[in-house]
């Protein structure tokens, strides 16, 4: 498995397997489907990513970024606010491992909340950076 593959698992099952994050989000998704929410009224998705090479003298690495993306229907901005948070919490420097390559760093290098185009949603964006060694 690529080393970016493996990291979006990663992330996937961390969020889906955080009890705190769940209570808020309907769902966290590669392809989001017609009915994202559930029952709730957030949920997460992928959005960009991308790798830039950081190899050094016969070691394969990559700096990994991904950007997550919350889409929130409730009323103001505070539901989103908490799962960008709880997102940071999961995420941010916590020993997380990968079963094929090697991760040497994830950390939260942003994280923001504003108003959608729909009036009627709440757009929250957490940038997330792992430093992979493939192996």
């Amino acid at each position: 498995m690529s080393a970016s593959a493996e990291l979006q698992k990663l992330l996937f099952d961390t969020l889906t397997g955080n009890g705190q994050v769940m209570a808020f989000a309907g769902g966290v998704y590669d392809r989001v489907p017609a009915d994202p929410y559930k029952a709730k009224t957030a949920y997460i998705s992928f959005g960009p990513s991308d790798v830039v090479d950081d190899s050094a003298e016969c070691v394969t690495s990559g700096e990994h970024t991904f950007q997550l993306d919350v889409w929130s229907k409730a009323v103001g901005q505070v539901e989103a606010k908490r799962l960008v948070d709880l997102i940071y919490g999961a995420l941010h420097e916590q020993e997380l491992t990968l079963t094929e390559n090697a991760l040497a760093e994830i950390r939260v290098d942003f994280r923001r909340v504003f108003p959608d185009q729909d009036p009627l949603i709440t757009h929250g964006v957490v940038t997330v950076t792992a430093f992979i060694e493939e192996l």
